[in-house]
């Protein structure tokens, strides 16, 4: 086993991946077992996962993209089938492992996923770090020379893309005016940042699946949810929330990327169509976070502007002064230095050389 590729995850995550290439390997093929280089003159079908299922970026970008873009833009060179991150069992939590071992050639990584054996890669996405779509592509563009770096050395993997979900905001059952409003209330969250941020914020974090959320709040297992402004119309929360706060807590970042042996083996040709397919797809993905982010809290409000079917019209909660002010001190008082002790020294390091820069240029709250 190459140290190259080894990162943090613990060697439960190695048993899990192996297993895992013996239960897939049917259905999505190891890139290991294509790793031959084929000739000029063959099509070349490729294996995809990609985000998550059921929602806009998965159903109307992506997928179309794979199926029945990449033919026509290749001149029928190469075909794809895609599944969703969140279908055939796969988990989230294995998906670096997955493409570092080949069981998975070409894979979404969601970021708040890996934060536990790599917290590293997660620093894009730190919840209260990005207020905006427009800081959200200031911070990826700084860091993603150090986002390459990390994911070739440490996992074999070449990164392609760098996708953001739209806007993740808090979703709750009951009536509240502001941050400083959610002491005691048991918050569905889907990263280790996310449930620092819970606690410190007085509530009680739950770590529950994308897909569980609905049930969930239903159940009242569940007061109130973080989840995407869209995504979290889409699967039905105006039915089962009432209230929607409009600050962005975090934007469900992702990384799109291949096994490196894999993309190595693949004609030169395919590489660059590939390569330049995903860069567009990239940009794409990128507007229609930002489009989805308004068009989400449209939605959950009844807009009658909203193109989705009708729900019950949410209550959208205002960020207010107070809001910016405690969204700034928890990011540098709670967010964080927590990120510093979980990831080490050599991260504190990298903030100060990637990102620090990017947050002294944003303006600041009195």
């Amino acid at each position: 086993m190459s140290g190259r590729g080894c990162g943090r995850a613990a060697a439960g995550r190695f048993t899990g991946a192996w297993l895992a290439c013996t239960l897939f390997a049917a259905l999505l093929g190891c890139a290991g077992g294509a790793s031959a280089q084929q000739s000029s003159g063959d099509q070349v079908r490729l294996q995809v996962i990609g985000g998550l299922a059921g929602v806009t970026q998965f159903t109307k970008i992506e997928q179309p993209f794979w199926e029945t873009e990449i033919g026509p833009l290749s001149q029928g060179r190469i075909s794809a089938a895609i599944r969703p991150l969140d279908a055939g069992g796969l988990r989230a939590q294995e998906m670096l492992q997955l493409l570092r071992l080949g069981v998975v050639s070409f894979g979404t990584v969601l970021l708040s996923a890996t934060a536990g054996d790599e917290p590293e890669l997660s620093a894009i996405d730190l919840p209260t770090l990005n207020p905006n779509v427009a800081m959200l592509r200031r911070t990826v563009g700084a860091y993603r020379p150090h986002l390459e770096m990390v994911l070739d050395q440490r996992y074999d993997i070449r990164l392609l893309g760098v996708y953001a979900y739209p806007a993740q905001v808090l979703f709750c059952v009951d009536a509240f005016t502001g941050l400083d409003d959610l002491p005691g209330r048991r918050i569905r969250t889907s990263s280790v940042a996310q449930s620092e941020l819970v606690t410190a914020l007085g509530a009680v974090p739950v770590s529950i699946p994308f897909a569980d959320i609905v049930p969930s709040l239903r159940d009242d297992l569940v007061d109130c949810a973080i989840t995407g402004t869209l995504s979290g119309y889409e699967i039905g929360l105006p039915e089962v929330t009432s209230y929607v706060h409009a600050m962005a807590l975090s934007w469900g970042v992702s990384i799109f990327g291949v096994n490196r042996p894999y993309w190595d083996n693949l004609p030169v040709d395919v590489r660059s169509t590939v390569a330049q397919g995903v860069r567009q797809l990239e940009q794409r993905i990128w507007a229609q976070a930002e489009a989805d982010t308004a068009r989400g809290l449209a939605c959950n409000a009844g807009a009658p502007d909203c193109s989705g079917e009708t729900q019950a019209a949410m209550t959208i909660v205002p960020t207010s002064p107070e809001d910016e002010v405690r969204r700034q001190r928890l990011l540098l008082d709670v967010v964080l230095p927590r990120w510093f002790k979980r990831c080490g020294k050599s991260c504190e390091q990298t903030w100060n050389t990637y990102l620090k820069p990017v947050l002294a240029n944003e303006p600041q709250s009195p």
